[in-house]
């Protein structure tokens, strides 16, 4: 049965791993066993749960305790669930939820990506993209748009920022993931891979060599910057999305999702 709990004041210290608590305090890398993360609403909360993840605490509105939560009560079990009025979660949060259901849980163990990439025929890999709005957006255009796996290097945002995680519904639950050092490791693992950069003797995405690639890794860079000259000169491609009207780039999601609509299992 799951414990009712309700919390009137803002600053009560059971509130803390919502509402004071940084990312950097929940990831816990001195103690990964403990480290947390935070998932907004029923469906986002509902694929981390369908991913295996174990549920620590619930904070939401009264009306969702047999509202849009009562399922997700249920699945959690014995577990204590806060209740709160409105203006204590827009503290907690800085806006109006407008599916008022927040659950702390616990972090998986981190893959490598090898295991990410077993099976996966198209990956995603992210050189240093810091906005977890952007890394967000790119796992959900990975998820929709046929890409097997996303790679990250240490300089990239953690898909289990709380932002990233709302920004992609859920899809950084759905869509495997791991960090690695290089474009090197992809090739190890017998990808081909494409640097997507603004290069004038760059390919066509239309290019049939690229469709023909068994396993294609596409490398999207940092956002401003894109991707480093190094890493460029190590990739198998370069392909460079035309742009008209005197544009000289497109943010690194909207490019992914152009990237991944071509070159995806579509």
């Amino acid at each position: 049965m799951p414990q009712i709990i309700e919390i009137t004041d803002f600053s009560d210290p059971r509130l803390d791993v919502y509402a004071r608590l940084n990312e950097r305090q929940l990831l816990n890398s001195d103690l990964p066993e403990k480290s947390l993360f935070i998932a907004e609403s029923p469906k986002v909360i509902d694929r981390a749960l369908n991913a295996g993840n174990a549920p620590v605490s619930l904070l939401l509105e009264p009306r969702h305790i047999e509202g849009e939560a009562k399922d997700i009560i249920k699945r959690c079990g014995d577990i204590p669930v806060f209740t709160a009025p409105i203006d204590v979660l827009v503290q907690i949060t800085g806006f109006k939820l407008t599916r008022g259901v927040l659950c702390a849980m616990r972090r998986p163990p981190s893959k490598t990506a090898g295991e990410v990439c077993e099976n996966a025929k198209r990956v995603a890999v992210l050189e240093e993209v810091m906005n977890p709005t952007n890394v967000g957006a790119v796992f959900r255009c990975a998820a929709a748009l046929g890409m097997d796996a996303v790679l990250l290097t240490k300089g990239s945002s953690n898909p289990l920022y709380r932002r990233a995680i709302r920004v992609s519904m859920g899809t950084v639950f759905q869509i495997p993931w791991a960090f690695v050092e290089s474009v090197k490791s992809l090739k190890e693992l017998g990808f081909k891979t494409v640097a997507m950069a603004l290069e004038k003797d760059s390919m066509s995405l239309r290019d049939e060599r690229l469709a023909k690639e068994e396993k294609l890794a596409v490398v999207l860079g940092t956002e401003g910057e894109g991707l480093k000259r190094n890493t460029i000169e190590k990739c198998d491609y370069t392909v460079c999305i035309p742009m008209k009207n005197g544009v000289d780039s497109l943010n690194v999601a909207s490019a992914a999702a152009v990237a991944f609509w071509q070159l995806g299992n579509n």
